[in-house]
């Protein structure tokens, strides 16, 4: 019985050991017209891409967008919102043309950047606007 219980601690130590080893997922919530206040507010620093499923650049920056979500983990929310389901915020943000990645800061505006740019270019404008290395 000992040998066993010793067995299957070993293998808990184990299964913790590498679950500590894994990279942070990406993280990009879809953010819809109900919660999108409750995300820039209840998040001090939030990145949101608004994008639609016939956007060739939008499906560009996805991938980069999900990538920034690792790297800034613990340090900045990412989301994202569909225009052609929440046209009303896409009204309320004046996006003529997409994508359109939007900088909060305490539920603030502090930056927009329209268009598809390099992953180097969104991740200075996050340091910058948000003082985060």
């Amino acid at each position: 019985m000992d040998d066993e219980l010793t067995r299957i601690r070993e293998k808990r130590m184990q299964e913790m050991k590498e679950k500590m080893r894994e990279p942070p997922k990406a993280v990009v919530t879809h953010v819809d017209e109900m919660h999108f206040q409750e995300f820039i507010k209840t998040n001090q620093y939030a990145v949101v891409d608004f994008w639609a499923e016939w956007c060739g650049p939008c499906r560009r920056i996805s991938p980069i967008m999900e990538e920034l979500s690792m790297e800034f983990s613990g340090k900045v929310a990412f989301g994202k919102v569909n225009t052609d389901d929440n046209r009303n915020l896409a009204m309320q943000f004046n996006i003529s043309a997409i994508p359109a990645v939007m900088l909060f800061s305490n539920g603030q505006l502090v930056e927009r950047i329209i268009g598809a740019y390099p992953k180097d270019a969104f991740r200075e404008k996050i340091s910058r606007k948000f003082n985060i290395k």
